[in-house]
This record gives C-alpha cells, sequence and structure tokens, in this order.
C-alpha cells in the first residue's frame, strides 16, 4: 500500500464518493477509496482517466483492522461511507443504524489512533425533521423523523466530541437532497430525481407521494464535492463544526418533474409528455427544506457553482448511458465534471 496516499474516501464507489474520488484524481492526488460494495460499485470509478491514481479497497467501515490499513500516513479522510435512505432505514432501522452509527465511530477511532489529521463527514439535512422555519439553519433543533436522520445526527455529535476530547480536526457537511452523475436509479430506495428521469425514458409515469407540492432544495453533486474539497483545504482549525451545503433553492416536485419532461422534450424529438400518479404520503418524508449556507461561506467560502436545473442535462445523459452501455461506460459521463 502505497504510503504517501494524502486522502481516503469511504464509500468510495457510491454516488458522492466515487464523484469526490474523481475531483481529487483531476487534481491530481492520490486517493485510497474504500467501499464495501453493499450499495456501490467499482464501476463507478472506471470512467476515471488515471487509474494509476486510485486504491480500490474493498472492506467495511465497521473493520477496524481494514480502516487502519487504509489510514496508513492518510491526512484527510472524507466519510461517506453509510447505508443511506430514509424509507429503507424505516424498513430495516437495526442495520441503517449498525453501519452508520457504529461505522462512523469506527472511522474515528481509527482516525485519531492512525494520526489523521482532519475527517469530513458525510450529514443530511434530515437532521431538521419537520420544521416550518425556512430556510434550515444550523442553529435550528434536530427534529429527526427516521432512523437514518438519528444516524446522521448522532454522526455529527460524534464529530463534536472526538474533536473536543482526541484533538481530531473533524467537520459535518449537512447535505440537501444531491442528485447528478452515478446516482442509482434503481430499487425501491432510489433518489427522486433519477427514479423520476427513470422512469420517463422508460415511458411510464412519474411517482409522486402526496400531493407532489412538497419542496425540496437540490443540489447539484458538483457543488457537494466542491464543498468537500473547501473542507479539506481549509487553513482553519475545525473542532465538530456544521454546515449545511444546499443550493439555497427550492423546487416543488411538480416543477421538478415539469422540468424534467422539458429537458427529456428537448434532447429527444417526440418525447411524449410526463405523466404523474400520486401515491399515498411515505412514513418519515419531511414537506419542505430549504438551506441556509451562510455558516458555509464564512467557514469555507462556499458558494453553489450550478444551479438544479443545470445539473439536469448531465444526469440525463448519465442515465441514458446507463442503460445502453452499462455502469463502466456511465462513469464517464461522471467524470467529465471533473475533467
Amino acid at each position: 500500500m502505497n504510503a504517501k496516499v494524502k486522502f481516503l474516501v469511504t464509500g468510495a464507489a457510491g454516488f458522492i464518493g466515487s464523484n469526490l474520488v474523481a475531483a481529487l484524481v483531476s487534481r491530481g492526488e492520490r486517493v485510497r477509496a474504500l467501499d464495501n460494495l453493499a450499495t456501490g460499485f467499482w464501476e463507478n470509478l472506471d470512467g476515471i482517466p488515471d487509474q494509476s491514481k486510485i486504491e480500490r479497497i474493498t472492506a467495511d467501515i465497521r473493520d477496524a483492522s481494514a480502516l487502519a490499513e487504509a489510514m496508513q500516513g492518510v491526512e484527510v479522510c472524507f466519510h461517506q461511507g453509510a447505508l443511506g435512505s430514509v424509507p429503507k432505514s424505516v424498513a430495516f432501522p437495526v442495520e441503517s443504524t449498525s453501519v452508520n452509527v457504529v461505522g462512523t465511530t469506527t472511522v474515528l477511532d481509527v482516525a485519531r489512533h492512525q494520526g489523521v489529521r482532519r475527517v469530513i463527514f458525510a450529514a443530511s439535512s434530515s437532521a431538521y425533521g419537520e420544521t416550518e422555519e425556512l430556510p434550515k439553519r444550523e442553529t435550528m433543533p434536530t427534529m429527526p423523523l427516521s432512523p437514518y436522520a438519528i444516524t446522521k445526527v448522532t454522526g455529527e455529535l460524534s464529530l463534536k466530541v472526538f474533536a473536543s476530547i482526541y484533538g481530531l480536526e473533524t467537520l459535518s457537511l449537512r447535505y440537501f437532497n444531491v442528485f447528478g452523475p452515478n446516482q442509482s436509479p434503481d430499487g425501491a430506495y432510489a433518489a427522486a430525481i433519477p427514479k423520476f428521469v427513470n422512469q420517463a425514458l422508460d415511458g411510464q409515469a412519474i411517482h409522486l407521494f402526496g400531493d407532489g407540492k412538497q419542496t425540496r432544495d437540490f443540489s447539484f453533486v458538483k457543488n457537494t464535492v466542491t464543498a468537500n474539497l473547501l473542507a479539506a483545504d481549509c487553513s482553519k482549525k475545525l473542532s465538530g463544526e456544521i454546515v449545511n451545503i444546499a443550493g439555497e433553492r427550492r423546487v416543488e416536485l411538480l416543477g421538478l418533474v415539469e422540468e424534467i419532461g422539458r429537458r427529456l422534450a428537448q434532447s429527444t424529438q417526440g418525447s411524449p409528455p410526463v405523466e404523474v400518479i400520486h401515491d399515498p404520503p411515505r412514513a418519515g418524508d419531511i414537506r419542505h427544506s430549504l438551506g441556509d449556507i451562510t455558516r458555509a461561506r464564512e467557514l469555507l467560502g462556499f458558494a453553489p457553482l450550478v444551479r438544479w436545473e443545470e445539473g439536469l442535462p448531465s444526469t440525463i445523459e448519465y442515465l441514458r448511458t446507463l442503460r445502453k452501455e452499462g455502469r463502466s461506460a456511465a462513469s464517464a459521463v461522471m467524470s467529465k465534471l471533473w475533467a
């Protein structure tokens, strides 16, 4: 194992993790990429041009010995590894808690023993729960509505404690509704945008839970990864701070579906209108979401680079390529974001 690797990405074969690996490699960095492949795919990294800069490690974040080896010589750990999805956590709360809570604690403990300087954690806007006040600010109390949200809040608390007790630099980035290339459209727990686009590409109706007037602050993955890179480069000593990473704009799901239909019509002659079917509301879902990124601006110099509408074309291109040529070929669409 190359001791000169500065960065470790957990969950590296997943959606955000693979984009982060591609961004780091594009900067000329060597990266250790760790994933247990429970939900990720190594093919998500195949489109990155310089494969010699990536060390792939198939291991679980709860495996302390594997983590210890992976963290040798590492300065910054981007902890993206998790069992994602609110509805999946509702269906499998014990598994979600084991991976996300025990896994995060293991990452932190091994990091401090191995001399890692900084751990950057993929937190979640689900921490806010259902509060009427908008936009969501980090000073607001957490009100988790799902096992997944509980695990993410627990992770934030753990990062604060490890910073306080052990002096490990930590930072929690609360992601708001990230989407883009390499996000899977498959399964009952797929995120909204890839699921909706895939249904439309199939000529199927798009299924919305409830009336479709719920709103989300969608953030293109390039914004999210840029925030991680800023966090890694930040010259300030970090001690468990929490910052929102969002687009600062919200859209009704009905409006999102309309925009997806418009983009598909632009790229495909004769594309049929998108039909919507309303299903019953889903347990654990929140009604409205909008993030205030003032703190991220002040601490990291973060600002959204890509509006959510501007992120749809590459997302659609990725999903079309995935359907026609498979995951390895589709990952080249993701890699183009970082060329």
